[in-house]
C-alpha cells in the first residue's frame, strides 16, 4: 500500500517527486503527531474524516484571491511515507509513546486518502473549500501543516502577482526580479513559480527557469558599468556582421555613431561628453551579446550619458545586423526618464532613419510595487517592461493569507467549531462547491450545498443565504452552472482522477479566470465584495448544530 502511494499510483499514472526535497512528512507541527498519538491510543485513528481547507479573508485589501500550490499538494501525497530514520528521530521527541504506534506510524501512507480541490489558477473566495481531504483522522491531521504551508504562501503570492498584472495592464511585460529579497532559496524558487502563474512574463532565477521553464530575463549591473575605465580595455574590438559577410573594428563604429548623434539635428546640444567608461561597457557587453543588447543607463547620468551610449552601440548593432533590445531604468523619477527617453529615441529615428529604433524598449525597476505602477500609469510613462522584487516576492502589503484546516465531519457525523468571532465559524458537513453564472458571463455568486443536495440547475431559481446573516439573501437563476471541487487524489474511491496541468497552462487558466470576472470585484480601489453563499437547506442546518453545540447559559 505504501510503495503505491509513494509511486504516485492513485489510479491516474504516476505523480513526479516533489519539487522541494524538505518537504516531507516531518515537516510539520508536533501537535500533528500527539494528536495522531492520542487517535491511535483512544483507538479513533481510523475513523473517517473529512478537512476543509479554506481561507477567511481576501489578501491585499482586495476581493478576490488566485488559488496556488495544489500540484506540491498532490506531489507531496503522492510521495507521503515516514522513514525509519524519521521514525527513529520521532521516538526521541516522544519517548513515551508505545511501540506499536511507531509500527503504525511506519506502515501508512496516502492510499485511502481522498482530495478534491478548486483547479489551480482559479479566482477564489473566503469561506469556499480550497481542498476537501478526506480519510483516515490520524493521517489527514498529518497533511495539514504541511497543506497550509505549500497553500498558503503560493496563494499569497500568485494574487500579488496578479494583482500587479492587472495595474500594469495586458501590454506591459512584468519582469520578477526578487530571488535576492526573498525569504531564503525555497522562497525564491516559489515566489518565481507563483509570480509566473500569477501573469508575470519572466524571471531572473536561473534554478526556476530551469525547473519549471519560465522564461528567463537578465541584462547586467551598475558594478559591471563601474568596472571598466574606458575603451581602452577592450582587447577583442571587432564584430562579425550577422550574416557573417562583414567584420569591422566595433569600437570606432561606436565612437563615430556618438560623435554623428552629438551633432544631429535633433539633439544638438542636449548632452556633451559622456562617460567614457559607461561607453565601455556598454561596447564590451554589446560584443558579448550583439543579439540581446539591453543597457542599464542610470549609473551616472541618464540623459547626459547612458542614452546617448546606449544608442552609439545600438546603431553601431545595426550598422552590422543587428538589433538592440532597449535599456533598463533602475532610479530617479521613471515617468519623465521614460518619457525623455522614448523622445530621444523617436529623434534618432527621425534623424538617422533607422526604422523601430523609436520603438525599442524601455524596463523600468526600483523597488516597484502595485502602488508605484498606478502612479506610474496615472501621471503618463514610456515603460515596456517592469522588473518588480521586494513588494512582490515578500508580499510586502500583507505577510500571510491565513489558511485554516478545519474538520467538518467525521464518520459522516458533521461537526462545527464556534466561536464568538462569527468569522472564524466553520461551515459544517461534507459540501458541493458551485459558481453560478450570469447573463453577461460573469459569475454571480458561490453557493455551498450539502453533499446529498440536488446541484443548481441553469434557469431555475435559486435562494442563496449568506452562512451567518440571515438578512443577506437573493434568487439566482443561473444562465451557467460550474462545479468547483474536482477530483485529484482519489484514494480507495471509484472516482476518476483529473490531470495536473503544466505551470504554462495553469498561468493561462489563470489569466482567462481574471478576464472573466466582473471590473468592479477587480479594481484595486474601494472594490464590490463578490458573494459567497450557501443554500437554504444548509443555512438551516449549520444554525440548527449551532444551537445544538453552544452551551446554554444559566443568569444567577
Amino acid at each position: 500500500m505504501a510503495e503505491a502511494a509513494a509511486n504516485g499510483d492513485a489510479r491516474g499514472g504516476a505523480v513526479p517527486r516533489p519539487t522541494n526535497p524538505m518537504v516531507t512528512p516531518l515537516l510539520t507541527d508536533l501537535y500533528q503527531f500527539t494528536m495522531a498519538y492520542a487517535y491511535w491510543k483512544a483507538g479513533k485513528h481510523l475513523d473517517r474524516a473529512v478537512f476543509d481547507l479554506y481561507f477567511r479573508k481576501n489578501p491585499f485589501a482586495g476581493e478576490f484571491t488566485i488559488f496556488g500550490g495544489l500540484e506540491e499538494c498532490i506531489r507531496f501525497i503522492a510521495n507521503f511515507r515516514i522513514t525509519e530514520e524519521e521514525i527513529k528521530f520521532l521516538r526521541t521527541v516522544m519517548p513515551t509513546c508505545e511501540d506499536g504506534f511507531f509500527e503504525y506510524l511506519s506502515s501508512i501512507d496516502c492510499s485511502d486518502v481522498e482530495v478534491y480541490a478548486i483547479p489551480e489558477g482559479y479566482v477564489v473566495f473566503p469561506k469556499v473549500p480550497l481542498m476537501r481531504i478526506e480519510g483516515p483522522v490520524a493521517v489527514v491531521q498529518l497533511l495539514e501543516t504541511p497543506f497550509l504551508s505549500l497553500v498558503n504562501y503560493a496563494s499569497l503570492v500568485t494574487t500579488n502577482a496578479a494583482r500587479h498584472r492587472l495595474v500594469a495592464g495586458k501590454s506591459k511585460n512584468l519582469l520578477e526580479f526578487g530571488l535576492r529579497r526573498a525569504q531564503g532559496p525555497d522562497g525564491g524558487i516559489s515566489a518565481s513559480r507563483y509570480s509566473y502563474m500569477g501573469g508575470f512574463d519572466a524571471t531572473s532565477n536561473v534554478a526556476a527557469g530551469r525547473l519549471f521553464g519560465i522564461p528567463i530575463r537578465g541584462t547586467h549591473s551598475h558594478a559591471f558599468v563601474s568596472s571598466f575605465m574606458g575603451l581602452h580595455e577592450i582587447t577583442d574590438k571587432a564584430l562579425t556582421s550577422s550574416d557573417g559577410s562583414n567584420k569591422c573594428d566595433f569600437v570606432s563604429l561606436v565612437q563615430n555613431w556618438l560623435i554623428r548623434i552629438q551633432d544631429s539635428s535633433s539633439l544638438r546640444g542636449t548632452f556633451g561628453e559622456t562617460s567614457q567608461s559607461e561607453l565601455a561597457a556598454f561596447t564590451s557587453y554589446a560584443l558579448a551579446f550583439p543579439n540581446s543588447f539591453l543597457a542599464l543607463v542610470d549609473t551616472y547620468d541618464v540623459m547626459r550619458s547612458g542614452v546617448p551610449n546606449f544608442c552609439a552601440v545600438a546603431l553601431a548593432l545595426n550598422d552590422m545586423g543587428y538589433k538592440a533590445v532597449g535599456i533598463r531604468l533602475d532610479s530617479g523619477d521613471l515617468a519623465y526618464l521614460s518619457v525623455e527617453t522614448r523622445k530621444f529615441f523617436h529623434a534618432i529615428e527621425k534623424d538617422f532613419g533607422v526604422v523601430g529604433f523609436g520603438k525599442m524598449n524601455i524596463t523600468a525597476s526600483n523597488d516597484l510595487n502595485e502602488e508605484t505602477i498606478d502612479a506610474l500609469n496615472k501621471q503618463g510613462h514610456e515603460v515596456d517592461a517592469f522588473g518588480i522584487g521586494t513588494y512582490l516576492v515578500t508580499c510586502y502589503a500583507q505577510a500571510a493569507l491565513g489558511c485554516v484546516f478545519k474538520l467538518v465531519e467525521i464518520n459522516k457525523q458533521p461537526r462545527i467549531k464556534l466561536s464568538e468571532d462569527v468569522t472564524k465559524v466553520s461551515i459544517p458537513c461534507k459540501k458541493k462547491c458551485y459558481r453560478l453564472y450570469g447573463k453577461e458571463g460573469y459569475p454571480l455568486v458561490d453557493i455551498m450545498t450539502g453533499e446529498d443536495e440536488p446541484s443548481p440547475k441553469i434557469g431555475e431559481r435559486l435562494l442563496c443565504r449568506h452562512p451567518f446573516n440571515e438578512s443577506k439573501r437573493a434568487y439566482v437563476v443561473p444562465q451557467n452552472v460550474e462545479e468547483l471541487l474536482k477530483c485529484y487524489w482519489p484514494g480507495n474511491s471509484s472516482n476518476s482522477r483529473e490531470e495536473l496541468p503544466s505551470l504554462h497552462e495553469i498561468r493561462t487558466r489563470c489569466i482567462q479566470h481574471l478576464d472573466r470576472m466582473r471590473p468592479d470585484h477587480m479594481r484595486r480601489l474601494n472594490p464590490t465584495p463578490y458573494k459567497v453563499s450557501v443554500s437554504a437547506k444548509l443555512y438551516d442546518f449549520i444554525h440548527f448544530l449551532w444551537l445544538n453545540e453552544a452551551p446554554v447559559g444559566e443568569l444567577q
